[in-house]
């Protein structure tokens, strides 16, 4: 098998043919080709370069066309609150609060770049009044008759918000990671009104905040007051919290002396759990007694048992037998055995026997009963010892959250006591307080322009031109439905490529079949190769061979593959299904040959349809006559018994079927056949035709074995298609083939 630039890969199974087209060499990056990219700049290269010329030329122009402006900056220190209320009317500086820090240093910088402020500037500078300020910022200062502008009151107003707007635009407040110096920027068209934007942003926000600082006890109070009424809040749901969860987890303690001596609460399932032990205990020992006296007695005869021989009813009984053996005794001396005053005695005797006996095993029983009594006694203390183990953990576990929210009331109610000496602390003595916002350096006049930059304007737009190239180049390579390289047929049909056909210079249909040139004959040869893996068998033996539209090559490629393998010894037969416009009687010579349609009508047999060709072991049938319904003919069960008489006859049959666009012709051979192999014309793709083609066979379960690229141009395809220039088929031929 051909390489052709690249690894074939090849995967049969059930008759099915997979490729698996890996390019050695080749570079990516995150799953993307980099190759690609490359390709992909090549072919577009012309529109890049205009896009980026218009979007450098545009970053020129609007160079030219801003106006210069210029930034000034103030710097302001800002110190953490000095107001912090401590034991008597102390003041403590809190320099170490942590995030404190800087949410404080935040809420300073929200407070510089507040509208509020910015209007008392503007009100302090009297900016509202100066035409100057307004044309630093290139605006025109309001007059009356301008929209909305009717008296003076409407033109104080105008210009104040439209002075305040045109500061808060102008200024940028950065705080630098690790300080707390403050800078104030402000960027106008004047140097000279920069710095005094800057400054006076600067002075304002100083004086603010002294102003604030003469309010600050009242403030504290007040402050105060709405902690402790929060403080005061947390305490009482903390002990409604608390006192909720002792009642819903059921923690009843009752006053007393705790297990380890110490006076406290204890638990009532504690104390249970200790009662309950002591119990087991003594019941525990009640069960070893009763036990030891029942294993004593448990195999000694009835009458050996002491409890038995001990017992009244026992003795009165065995006095009772005495009496009545001594009366037998004298009665068997004076009459013989069978007497019946002899055998009265005797069956007294025997009751009497009988009756010990029942109440020994009865009193037997009752030491075994209490050993039972006493085990189960045991057992049950037992029970409920282990019972109410579980429920003092379960109550150690409950207790565990009891204790949580026990700290947190306490904790709740320290906190409310600290307010609480606090605000009666401020109360009592009014502090001192200080300003923590001092001016480090004040604004100058810059020298130079802020802006415009050229050179930052030009890499924002050779930026910006690169992303609108890049944006071009990919909606083009998206859209774009032309193969440019033999890999498109796999990413855009889903299918394998079986053959690549390059484009001759001077392609000529009848030339090229009856003596291709050494490079389409290579490609054909490779074609015909790969097909032999197509199935488990070889070649397959029924071939239909169509295409989207016509003049895609697919007679070319139906002559050259049939001759192809009628070169391998094998009998092949090429058929011409194109009944609309055939062409197979004109390129082999036999313009009145009849062929398939007399064939199918029944006008005459298979042997006369059938002619050799100047080829061995290739068979041709033409189409002829054209009949007036195609699709009728070849729809026909005529034709696909035609088919199964045709593949026993010979090795392979190749039929040139019509082209699939607008046509049912091949859609009913598609089913007859072992495979379909669809050409596709490289240098006329239209990605959409061809898959509703192959939409259409796969309706009718047709068996599509892959693509045949006809006509390609590696021109213009990239380094990959390098691989499939002219000169990879006719390497050899320099030096003798």
């Amino acid at each position: 098998m051909n390489r052709q630039g690249k690894d074939l890969d090849w995967m049969t199974s059930s008759g099915d043919v997979e490729v698996d087209v890996e390019y050695g060499g080749e570079s990516s990056f995150m799953g993307i080709s980099v190759q690609g990219i490359i390709d992909a700049v090549r072919r577009n290269w012309l529109i890049i370069l205009i896009i980026l010329g218009v979007a450098l030329a545009g970053g020129v122009v609007a160079t030219l066309l801003m106006s210069p402006k210029y930034i000034s900056e103030a710097q302001v220190l800002i110190e953490d609150e000095a107001d912090q209320i401590v034991e008597g009317s102390e003041l403590r500086s809190n320099s170490d609060s942590g995030p404190d820090t800087g949410r404080f240093l935040q809420t300073q910088i929200d407070i510089i770049t507040s509208r509020s402020l910015a209007k008392r500037t503007v009100q302090n500078a009297n900016f509202a009044g100066d035409a100057r300020f307004f044309d630093a910022f290139h605006e025109k200062m309001p007059e009356i008759g301008d929209s909305g502008v009717s008296n003076e009151k409407d033109l104080q107003q105008a210009r104040l918000n439209l002075a305040t707007d045109l500061v808060m635009g102008s200024l940028r407040v950065d705080l630098p990671q690790n300080s707390r110096v403050v800078q104030v920027q402000s960027e106008t068209g004047s140097p000279v009104y920069s710095a005094r934007v800057a400054n006076e942003t600067a002075n304002t926000f100083i004086q603010n905040n002294l102003n604030r600082k003469f309010d600050s006890s009242s403030y504290a109070r007040q402050f105060l007051s709405d902690q402790l009424e929060e403080a005061r809040a947390n305490v009482a749901q903390s002990e409604h919290d608390l006192n909720g969860y002792s009642r819903t987890a059921g923690l009843i303690r009752v006053e007393g002396q705790s297990s380890d001596g110490s006076d406290g609460s204890i638990s009532i399932t504690s104390n249970a759990l200790v009662q309950a032990n002591n119990d087991l205990g003594v019941a525990a020992s009640n069960r070893i007694a009763a036990q030891d006296n029942w294993e004593t007695i448990a195999k000694e005869p009835v009458l050996s048992v002491p409890q038995v021989i001990s017992n009244g009813a026992v003795q009165n009984l065995m006095q009772q037998k005495a009496e009545l053996q001594a009366k037998l005794a004298d009665e068997r001396t004076r009459h013989l055995s069978d007497y019946p005053s002899v055998n009265s005695l005797r069956s007294q005797i025997a009751e009497l026997d009988k009756r010990i006996q029942s109440l020994g095993n009865s009193i037997k029983r009752t030491v075994y009963l209490e050993y039972q009594a006493a085990k189960e006694k045991e057992d049950s203390l037992k029970a409920r010892v282990s019972e109410l183990q579980g429920d003092a953990l379960s109550e150690q576990d409950r207790r565990v959250q009891y204790n949580l929210l026990q700290r947190v009331a306490d904790t709740n109610k320290a906190q409310y006591n600290a307010l609480l000496e606090r605000y009666n602390q401020l109360s009592a003595s009014a502090g001192a307080t200080s300003n923590n916002i001092s001016l480090v350096d004040s604004a100058e006049p810059a020298a130079i322009p802020s802006s415009p930059k050229l050179i930052y304007n030009m890499v924002v737009s050779l930026f910006l031109g690169l992303v609108v190239a890049g944006l071009v180049v990919y909606l083009r390579e998206l859209f774009d439905d032309a193969i440019k390289v033999p890999s498109d047929v796999e990413a855009k049909l889903g299918l394998p490529m079986l053959g690549l056909i390059p484009r001759h210079p001077d392609e000529e249909r009848g030339e090229i079949i009856s003596a291709p040139p050494r490079m389409i004959a290579e490609a054909y040869h490779t074609l015909s190769t790969n097909l032999s893996y197509a199935t488990a068998q070889g070649v397959p033996r029924t071939i239909a061979v169509t295409s989207t539209s016509e003049s895609e090559g697919k007679t070319t490629t139906s002559h050259l593959l049939a001759r192809d393998i009628a070169r391998l010894g094998k009998s092949v037969l090429l058929v011409d299904l194109d009944l609309r416009r055939p062409r197979l009687h004109q390129l082999e010579g036999a313009s009145a040959k009849p062929g398939v349609t007399d064939l199918l009508i029944g006008k005459i047999g298979l042997e006369d349809a059938l002619f050799p060709s100047d080829q061995p072991n290739l068979t041709v049938m033409t189409a002829l006559p054209i009949p007036p319904d195609p699709t009728v003919l070849l729809g026909s069960e005529r034709m696909g018994a035609l088919i199964e008489d045709l593949k026993g006859r010979f090795d392979t049959v190749i039929f040139d079927c019509p082209p699939m666009l607008g046509l049912a012709d091949t859609i009913s051979i598609a089913p007859h056949v072992e495979g379909v192999l669809f050409v596709v014309d490289a240098s006329s793709f239209h990605r959409g035709a061809v898959k509703s083609a192959l939409r259409r066979l796969r309706l009718v379960k047709g068996r599509v074995l892959g693509v045949v690229l006809c006509k390609y141009d590696p021109a213009g395809g990239g380094k990959e298609a390098q691989y499939y220039g002219y000169n990879y088929y006719s390497y050899g031929e320099s030096a003798g083939g």
